[in-house]
């Protein structure tokens, strides 16, 4: 559940295509599956910070048109089209720094051409992506049809996601006021949602409800802070190159898929931490600390009530990485999406 705009209905036409720059995006010093903690990066300051890499994978560019089309809350909406995830840079320039990268199938506002780039903006983030990328036009109103999804988007602080249809029944957890839940269904005053993998009902008076497409996730620079160990660092960097990759239930597959103690289980058997294939079970190894003593590589688990149901490695900054849903694959969110129920630390030095 990463904040994002989502762009509401309202459907008109125009006709459109057009013509870019694909790529993996990447922290820089990643590692492979194959290292392991020996890896660590060497020459880390004290005060560290975890850049960005891209990694151009490019496509077959599709046949350029110069009409645009509006749709689910875009003027002109476009629709990326790529393996992975599209770059999204601060200028119409190969070289220009990395500002995000937008998902497959996610939707953007095309603001202005510049040769073969778009300026484009999407969720939280303003940039310029290759042009031949992204769908335009009547096709991507056609696409946009199918991807669309319904999302209720929290308008409170500290939203009681319950068990039942009842301000009686149990509080399963709470949700940050902007993060976006999963629509199930839509009931009689209530609102049956998922949170990774747990589903629950949430009041409709607290929530917005809209139809829209998945928005850019913004790709800004963590920094850690002092103290943070280069195998901390290597840690976050070998597991932030798995975003964007698919969730899988029963997955242990950093490329083809995990579920959230899968890819957990995976990331650390790669630094010699042998753990189980279960988020309730992690959560019994090493120490119990508490959030505010968090340092990157440490571990948040959540859940309903304190049943613990699902698990994330603190990145820095009030972030996490996590394999979150079959929707959303493994991606970054804020560390209090949700209240954790606890933090451990698995990594002594």
């Amino acid at each position: 559940m990463k904040k994002r705009l989502v762009r509401a209905l309202s459907i008109v036409c125009c006709g459109t295509l057009l013509a870019g720059e694909a790529g993996y995006v990447g922290y820089a010093g990643n590692t492979t599956a194959s290292q392991s903690s020996s890896s660590a990066l060497a020459g880390i300051s004290a005060a560290t910070v975890m850049n960005l890499n891209d990694y151009d994978q490019p496509i077959t560019a599709v046949d350029t048109a110069t009409t645009g089309a509006s749709g689910y809350g875009y003027t002109n909406l476009g629709i990326c089209q790529v393996e992975g995830n599209l770059n999204i840079r601060e200028s119409a320039s190969e070289e220009a720094s990395l500002v995000g990268k937008l998902p497959n199938e996610a939707g953007c506002e095309i603001v202005a051409t510049e040769g073969d780039w778009y300026q484009i903006t999407s969720g939280e983030v303003s940039g310029y992506v290759k042009a031949s990328y992204i769908l335009t036009g009547q096709d991507a109103l056609n696409l946009a049809a199918t991807l669309a999804s319904t999302k209720a988007v929290v308008n409170t602080n500290n939203l009681r996601v319950r068990s039942e249809m009842s301000t009686d029944a149990s509080v399963m957890t709470t949700v940050s006021s902007g993060e976006e839940l999963e629509v199930l269904e839509q009931l009689d005053g209530w609102v049956k949602v998922s949170v990774d993998s747990d589903e629950g009902y949430v009041s409709s008076e607290y929530v917005t409800v809209v139809e829209g497409l998945n928005d850019a996730m913004t790709l800004t620079e963590a920094r850690y802070g002092e103290g943070v160990s280069d195998v901390r660092v290597d840690l976050i960097n070998n597991a932030t190159q798995y975003v964007g990759n698919p969730y899988v239930w029963g997955g242990t597959s950093l490329t083809h898929g995990a579920d959230c103690s899968g890819f957990v289980m995976a990331i650390y058997a790669q630094y010699g931490i042998s753990l189980p294939h279960s988020s309730r079970a992690q959560a019994n190894y090493g120490t119990k600390i508490s959030a505010s003593e968090a340092q990157p590589g440490d571990l948040f688990f959540y859940g309903s009530g304190k049943s613990i149901s699902h698990v994330a490695i603190y990145i820095g900054n009030g972030q996490i990485v996590h394999a979150s849903s079959k929707k959303t694959g493994i991606k970054i969110s804020n560390a209090f999406y949700r209240n954790p129920i606890c933090v451990t630390r698995l990594i002594s030095e």
